[in-house]
């Protein structure tokens, strides 16, 4: 089978009508919320790394957070430990901070810096303990006994969320022309403990810290949508509430559509809720009239 080469004329319009948004973005951080079963995909991988090399290429500056539950729910598995999920967060003993830590800032981290060089770019690994991005603080919850009803508070273990982020050492890698990718793993603000933190959360903090043009969050699903099932192509932050209120919202969307109003809050100018296994959704979202997912603004 022959496959004809693309037309000069079409890449040349292509490469036209993407330069308006080339140049809404040039200089611009952008920060990339890369999910777990995003990344389980061999293509979507490949598409992503190709995507992000390009837009460091045409002067964005992306950087990438990454998740990693499914991966790290299988090595829990292959080791025998148990896995516990309790207000939607995993339970995070001694032993499984451990297992976390070296998943998410070792093989996970590294495939994605491999993928990206493979690409043409030039990333480099870190996790939010190096140089001490990022400090988080113990996470509280609370759930209701489904016996008695009463509201009892959840000890999570070694989770945690944000509390301070420096910006110091992603500033000093964007500014070596580096595409820095990040693990969700952090000190504690008040001693050397590891935290593992929520990537979404993780990656809402950076983007606020580092007032990102746009936040992009790779997930498994179109975007937000409605009742009846069809995408919200924009939403404000305030409709974002009401939907959550009045449930159309709901489940798993809810922590995301959260950590996109978060990011809004600190500074981000938008965060768009988008698939990661669609070919290229990070260029389509970016450079293209249309967009690939939910956009949430102020």
């Amino acid at each position: 089978m022959t496959v004809s080469a693309p037309d000069p004329h079409d890449t040349a319009r292509i490469l036209v009508e993407a330069l308006p948004y080339m140049q809404r973005y040039d200089a611009a951080t952008v920060v990339v919320k890369y999910g777990g079963n995003a990344m389980g995909d061999a293509n979507a991988a490949r598409w992503f790394a190709q995507d992000v090399a390009i837009l460091k290429e045409v002067g964005i500056n992306p950087v990438v957070v990454h998740g990693g539950g499914p991966q790290i729910g299988g090595m829990l598995d292959r080791l025998g430990i148990k896995s516990e999920f309790k207000a939607g967060l995993r339970v995070t003993d001694k032993a499984t901070v451990e297992i976390v830590e070296m998943i998410l800032a070792g093989s996970i981290n590294k495939q994605i810096v491999a993928s990206i060089n493979a690409e043409g770019g030039r990333a480099i690994g870190l996790s939010g303990k190096d140089g001490g991005m990022v400090a988080a603080r113990k996470v509280s919850r609370t759930i209701i006994d489904p016996e008695t009803r009463v509201e009892e508070v959840v000890d999570l273990g070694f989770v945690g969320e944000p509390e301070r982020v420096d910006r110091a050492v992603l500033d000093w890698v964007i500014a070596s022309d580096f595409i820095p990718v990040v693990a969700p793993v952090a000190t504690a603000i008040d001693g050397p403990q590891t935290y593992n933190v929520n990537a979404d959360t993780f990656a809402g903090a950076i983007a606020g810290a580092v007032k990102a043009k746009r936040l992009l969050m790779l997930t498994d699903v179109p975007g937000v949508l409605d009742r009846d099932k069809k995408l919200i192509q924009e939403l404000s932050v305030e409709e974002a509430r009401r939907l959550i209120a009045d449930g159309t919202i709901s489940g798993g969307m809810i922590p995301k559509v959260e950590t996109c109003i978060y990011a809004v809050e600190r500074g981000v100018e938008g965060v768009v809720i988008l698939d990661g296994k669609t070919p290229h959704a990070v260029l389509i979202e970016l450079l293209t009239p249309g967009g690939a997912g939910t956009l949430v603004t102020r």
